[in-house]
């Protein structure tokens, strides 16, 4: 695949995908009683809505282009934790909406992919289908990991003690410190763990086809 074509493609990946995850987050949200995404224009398919420049677009297309595994986020969706029915519980699913809708786009494309045989055949359809289910696992993976203010955060918090949520709630702001070091510092273990859990999922799609 030419480099640059490969780039463009991953970047609309990224864009595509990161405008459902979002989009997923703030539909639940709405569903469950709280308004604030949809007061704030966040259930809609513009991208420019949801995108962080660095978390979607800068950092995922520098490790596309250094040949790392590509993860990222998107600008969290504005959520009223006193208006989501179900209160933690409520907050957990917003939470895993978005990285489950990740893990629906990467098994369709899978299946389209493999039922069609374009994954075994190089060819533009074969690189987006694939670049859609390898970005699609690194965005619901890296999104799972239990730091605030990262999706699985809201999972662990809806099972913790008081004390740990009070300690999770005070790791809101600087969270995404914590996960930029994670990246920046430890790069490598990282990027083994991200890459191992990725193949680890997708050698997973291929059990649940029997194949």
């Amino acid at each position: 695949m030419d480099f640059i074509l490969g780039g463009l493609i991953v970047i609309g990946v990224i864009v595509f995908s990161m405008v459902l995850h979002e989009l997923a987050h703030g539909a639940v949200a709405y569903y469950l009683g709280d308004t604030t995404a949809k007061d704030d224009g966040r259930l809609t398919l513009n991208p420019l809505k949801h995108l962080d420049p660095f978390m979607s677009i800068i950092l995922p297309t520098l490790l596309y282009f250094s040949g790392g595994v590509v993860f990222g986020g998107a600008k969290p969706v504005p959520v009223d934790f006193s208006k989501v029915r179900g209160r933690e519980w409520g907050m957990a699913l917003v939470a895993l909406a978005g990285p489950m809708t990740n893990l629906l786009i990467a098994f369709v494309a899978f299946l389209i992919g493999h039922f069609s045989g374009a994954l075994y055949y190089s060819g533009i359809v074969h690189d987006i289908l694939l670049e859609l289910v390898m970005v699609n696992l690194g965005f619901m993976i890296f999104n799972l990991i239990p730091i605030p203010p990262l999706d699985g955060s809201r999972v662990l918090y809806a099972v913790m003690p008081d004390g740990v949520r009070e300690f999770m709630n005070s790791m809101e702001k600087v969270g995404l410190v914590v996960v930029y070091a994670l990246i920046l510092i430890g790069g490598g273990l990282f990027s083994e763990f991200m890459s191992r859990a990725i193949y680890g999922v997708f050698n997973g799609f291929y059990w649940i086809i029997g194949a």
